[in-house]
């Protein structure tokens, strides 16, 4: 399976113009605004490029030159929306069966009878969607999308309109379908952590412009510029000035760091995200700075404590750097004296242009 897209569509905040290969999942990251809905929209075959090409499996499904626009119904593909788009007069199992290629009566009951147990709603054939709650609704919404059997599943932010617990489930739904899925997935999102989880690649998009595209452990190990360290969860990022062969001084931090990678042409940037930053007991190592404690914020499960290195703080806003540790390591880190020590890996700096 392979989608080929190469697209543009002038937009009126932003002009869309991305081009990518997928061969089986890819997450689409970015803001608010960025262009990824309207990127689906326009393989579904739902809005038209001004010009450019997609190409499914060998079959041109859209291309600006040869005047070919399929319309969606033969395009082969399902579209999991974000707000379901459920028929809200149909049940659950006419709502799996609309859409369904031309079966006889028993194959249509046999193929809905099997998209209901792959979404786990059996005994839910006879509800209508006002009869169940978000997280089933969305289910028989994926069931939907895949009864068809799409060669390409589109999602656009399926699960932002659920609550924690629901979202959980329904991923973990989600990862265990799409193992088993022959076609491509592209999994839309702003949430950075779920796009991870989800996909094996990554495409990010900034006003309508693709900055990066790739594995995702690539981007998010490596990214090479400061927008992209940022779109995917980078905390720590400073000014950076090449000193020496292997050194750079990180101007916001007022620290010189030794460095292993090889330094890019024309360095901006150095970053490292913060539950990578150690806390260590040799002053002396290279990379550690002593730190004290600005402020800290609170989840759940983690700390994120505000530092500044050299000196102690004068307010709660005056910091260099976020660490986030899980509250046991805390709880041991709260009952020491400071400056506390702390130590950063040269494995783990980013070097951006």
């Amino acid at each position: 399976m392979k989608l080929l897209v190469d697209i543009q569509k002038p937009l009126p905040a932003l002009t869309l113009e991305v081009a990518f290969t997928v061969e089986k999942t890819l997450s689409i990251l970015g803001a608010s605004g960025s262009g990824k809905s309207m990127t689906l929209r326009c393989i579904a075959g739902l809005e038209t490029p001004k010009r450019g090409r997609i190409e499914l499996n060998g079959r041109v499904l859209f291309d600006s030159q040869k005047g070919i626009n399929l319309p969606p119904r033969d395009r082969r593909i399902g579209f999991l929306f974000q707000n379901y788009a459920l028929f809200p007069h149909l049940t659950v199992a006419q709502n799996i069966a609309y859409g369904l290629p031309k079966l006889t009566s028993a194959q249509a009951r046999a193929c809905v009878a099997e998209h209901i147990a792959l979404v786990q709603l059996q005994g839910l054939e006879h509800r209508y969607p006002q009869q169940l709650s978000g997280g089933q609704q969305q289910r028989v919404a994926l069931a939907r999308a895949l009864a068809s059997q799409p060669e390409v599943l589109l999602m656009d932010e399926p699960f932002s309109a659920l609550d924690t617990h629901l979202r959980d489930q329904l991923e973990k739904q989600l990862i265990s379908t799409l193992a088993t899925y022959q076609g491509v997935t592209l999994f839309v999102t702003h949430n950075l952590e779920e796009a991870y989880r989800i996909c094996q690649d990554l495409l990010v998009i900034e006003q309508g412009k693709a900055i990066a595209y790739g594995a995702k452990h690539h981007i998010f190990d490596r990214p090479t510029t400061k927008r992209v360290a940022q779109l995917t969860g980078c905390k720590n990022i400073s000014n950076a000035v090449v000193t020496v062969t292997s050194q750079v001084e990180a101007t916001g931090w007022g620290c010189t760091l030794q460095v292993i990678e090889s330094l890019p042409d024309s360095l901006s940037h150095i970053g490292i995200r913060a539950h990578q930053l150690t806390f260590t007991n040799n002053p002396n190592q290279e990379n550690t700075f002593p730190c004290w404690l600005a402020q800290t914020s609170e989840t759940p499960h983690r700390m994120t404590l505000y530092l500044k290195l050299h000196s102690s703080p004068t307010s709660p806003q005056d910091y260099h750097l976020q660490a986030e540790v899980f509250k046991e390591k805390w709880h041991i880190l709260k009952d020491q004296p400071f400056p506390l020590y702390l130590y950063l890996d040269p494995m783990r700096l980013i070097l951006m242009k």
